[in-house]
């Protein structure tokens, strides 16, 4: 199955980084660099398995994560030879870190700002009735919340299924006409739904490719009701108004 997805959606390795600092509730000034360096090379490796179409910065990143694990690894007595200016390796990346977060959490800011001056109505006076009643409160779930939802679901799959000789060919393209299809019927999937009747790892990595086209296209919206919950996957409500 030879399906690449270029995702106009793809957030960079700063994203990464601050997400599984998030995800690990860790201090972003006291960065465990052994633990952060190896999980993101797992992300990298789940990229590359769904032949993702992975930036350069995503490469150059993990470069220079390895580099400053190795700078942390040195003995003791290497170390007091290091001049007080490049004691912590990590000072750097941290300093980037932390402006990138500002700028990204600014650019939230005026993003929701938009949305609820797009979504604020005029009222009659006296018109009770036209009242909106108050969004429920999701959040749209980031690329990387999709892989680590798919990584959990690849690890359910019945290891078995994977030595099994596959007489059906799973395509990219039918997988996108049964998730629409599903949401013709339902108004919201759950992440783990998709995957249920899955049997063979081909199979279950075209479901997940099926749904990055989606999200790629704008017909449907990956959303969480809190940080690292249950990923709901609806049609986009934009989309239906076309």
């Amino acid at each position: 199955m030879t399906y690449k997805v270029q995702l106009p959606v793809f957030e960079g390795p700063l994203d990464l980084l601050l997400y599984l600092i998030k995800k690990e509730e860790l201090n972003i000034y006291d960065i465990p660099i052994s633990r952060i360096a190896d999980q993101y090379l797992e992300y990298l490796e789940m990229m590359k398995l769904l032949d993702l179409d992975i930036a350069g910065e995503f490469i150059l990143m993990a470069a220079t994560l390895m580099h400053i694990k190795s700078k942390m690894l040195l003995p003791a007595e290497e170390k007091e030879e290091i001049s007080p200016e490049e004691i912590d390796p990590r000072e750097e990346l941290v300093g980037k870190l932390l402006e990138y977060k500002k700028f990204k959490e600014a650019a939230a800011r005026f993003k929701d700002m938009h949305v609820k001056r797009r979504d604020v109505f005029t009222r009659l006076p006296g018109d009770v009735a036209s009242e909106v009643p108050e969004a429920e409160q999701y959040f749209e779930a980031s690329v990387f919340d999709l892989i680590t939802a798919f990584s959990k679901v690849l690890k359910e799959v019945p290891k078995e299924a994977f030595h099994q000789v596959i007489r059906d060919e799973f395509t990219v393209s039918d997988k996108i006409h049964d998730i629409v299809h599903i949401l013709v019927g339902k108004k919201t999937i759950y992440f783990s739904e998709l995957f249920k009747k899955a049997r063979h790892r081909t199979e279950v990595i075209a479901i997940f490719l099926a749904l990055l086209e989606l999200v790629k296209l704008r017909e449907v919206v990956v959303k969480q009701g809190d940080a690292f919950g249950e990923i709901e996957i609806v049609r986009n409500p934009e989309w239906q108004k076309k």
